[in-house]
């Protein structure tokens, strides 16, 4: 099986740890794995993107023009990569940031979560990445909850592996919140 999904935001949500989180997942669950990280020139502040795509096979490209996936975190995100995802494709937002009243996005699932609300009652607004990795995973079953949970390790610096446990809860937030 072949999954792809593209996380946008802005630089400061956590957009590349998510995706190398995700990729740390799929190499710990054996599959093969291909990440192309973009970001803007300014460190906080400016567009950042990520592309991972995994696969038990060969995983082919990593630039995926449709992706089957998308996780949005911020407005400009979702008004310039909304409409690629493939139809049949999930769209999860990040309605804290996002007004998605008025859009149509035929045969494209959107999931609401707000990831901003979310984080910032678990205590801390950095965790919206984390939140995003949990709603991703409860829509998608792409990848197992323990792979993400052994995968901190490794996506984490050593400094911050004290926030592990919190990183897990955050994912278990989003996950519940994507259940509906």
């Amino acid at each position: 099986m072949r999954y792809d999904v593209f996380f946008a935001g802005y630089g400061g949500q956590g957009v590349l740890l998510a995706g190398n989180l995700l990729s740390y997942a799929a190499i710990h669950e054996g599959k093969n794995v291909s990440f192309f990280p973009a970001y803007g020139v300014e460190k906080r502040g400016g567009a950042a993107m990520c592309t991972v795509v995994f696969a038990d096979g060969d995983t082919g490209s990593p630039v995926v023009g449709n992706p089957s996936v998308s996780v949005l975190l911020d407005q400009l995100s979702f008004d310039k990569y909304a409409s690629k995802v493939k139809r049949g494709g999930i769209c999860i937002v990040n309605s804290s940031l996002v007004d998605t009243d008025g859009v149509d996005l035929p045969g494209i699932e959107i999931v609401l979560v707000p990831m901003n609300k979310v984080a910032l009652e678990m205590g801390d607004v950095r965790m919206v990445n984390m939140v995003a990795c949990g709603a991703y995973i409860e829509k998608t079953t792409a990848l197992k909850r323990s792979s993400l949970e052994a995968a901190l390790k490794k996506a984490l610096p050593e400094r911050n592996h004290r926030l592990i446990p919190a990183n897990v809860k955050a994912m278990e937030a989003g996950a519940q919140v994507a259940r509906g």
